[in-house]
């Protein structure tokens, strides 16, 4: 009994004046441990008698339950002293700025869509979308498009190999101009809508990419003429690259679903290793680049449309979304749009608030 008494007194002692962690641990293993005092006191139960073992195995658990218990009680003293003394020594100032949260951006393209969606709106155009699976009828013969043009061959375009209900060969769209049948179908005439979106061609090198996108414009109307076109383009094209010094040049060119056909050219000078559009072509340092085909709207085109071509005239234009991104931000390949690599979307994205303006300005400044 003495035995117990002692070295319950002893272990109760070095506990509460243990002041670290690992000097508690260090006292638990030297009491509680396998070759501990306690544990050796337990050992000798194995020599006794049965009465002796009972009453000294009551004794020995409830010494070792008490010196447990003490270790547990100091344990958490000295875990809350240890709290208490990192809170005093670490403090927080709440006036501080919060950290930057990882924020993403958005794709030069969807910029870019928005700048001309803006750019159009404010001459009183509306957006028009359509079917990215279309059928032939709508992508080719509407738009005065023979079987025999060699738009229509395999290695141009992404076929389907299951025809619609009608028999109609099913694709991947190569152009938004079916968007301007359904719409003339739809809604009538007059019309003034453009028409963004996703194109799909069998092509691919550093200026072409098997999906891209493009933005095609139509206007139907009573004693529409070629220069409400040239208009129209030159005013487009002053607000898209933020520019009054923009210089068009149009040549005569060959659209099946346009009559007459025009390519649009524009001036540009090589500054720094970059296409700058602006001036004319004809200016010394300058030269001149195609940035779009245009024309009047090809008579067949506005009858696949259900509009009389005696009574209205229209016209028609259309580029591509990332070639105007290309130019006016100065990407030099345009397969890097759909890489997917962060650090080229953290040189060329934009915030997600530079929502462009004809106010504030519909990009930002090269």
């Amino acid at each position: 009994m003495a035995d117990t008494d002692s070295l319950l007194a002893e272990a109760l002692a070095k506990i509460a004046e243990a002041d670290t962690l690992d000097l508690l641990d260090q006292h638990r293993v030297a009491f509680l441990g396998k070759k501990g005092s306690i544990s050796a006191l337990m050992k000798t139960l194995g020599g006794m008698s049965p009465e002796e073992r009972s009453e000294a195995g009551a004794r020995f658990n409830a010494l070792r339950t008490e010196v447990a218990d003490a270790i547990a009680a100091r344990k958490v003293a000295l875990e809350g002293a240890a709290l208490e003394a990192k809170l005093a020594s670490e403090t927080l100032d709440l006036s501080l700025p919060a950290p930057d949260a990882a924020t993403g951006s958005v794709h030069p393209v969807s910029q870019v869509m928005d700048e001309l969606a803006e750019i159009f709106a404010d001459m009183g155009f509306a957006v028009a979308t359509g079917p990215e699976i279309e059928d032939d009828w709508h992508n080719f013969t509407a738009l005065n498009m023979p079987e025999s043009h060699p738009a229509r061959a395999m290695h141009d375009t992404f076929y389907f190999p299951d025809a619609d209900e009608q028999g109609r060969s099913m694709l991947l769209r190569t152009h938004t101009s079916p968007v301007q049948i359904r719409s003339m179908l739809k809604e009538g005439a007059p019309l003034r809508i453009i028409a963004p979106g996703r194109v799909y061609r069998s092509d691919s090198d550093a200026t072409h990419t098997p999906m891209f996108h493009q933005i095609e414009g139509l206007v139907i109307d009573k004693g529409i003429h070629l220069g409400h076109l040239k208009w129209t383009l030159e005013t487009f094209l002053k607000a898209f690259f933020e520019r009054d010094d923009i210089v068009l040049r149009l040549r005569p060119s060959y659209f099946p679903f346009t009559e007459p056909s025009v390519e649009v050219d524009v001036g540009y000078s090589m500054e720094k290793g970059r296409r700058v559009v602006g001036g004319s072509g004809d200016d010394e340092g300058h030269a001149w680049m195609e940035v779009l085909g245009s024309g009047m709207v090809n008579r067949k085109v506005i009858e696949f449309g259900g509009l009389d071509p005696d009574e209205w005239q229209g016209f028609a234009f259309g580029t591509g979304v990332d070639r105007l991104a290309m130019l006016k931000y100065g990407m030099d390949d345009l397969r890097a749009f759909f890489d997917g690599d962060l650090r080229w979307m953290k040189h060329y994205g934009f915030a997600a608030l530079d929502v462009p303006t004809l106010s504030g300005g519909v990009g930002v400044s090269a």
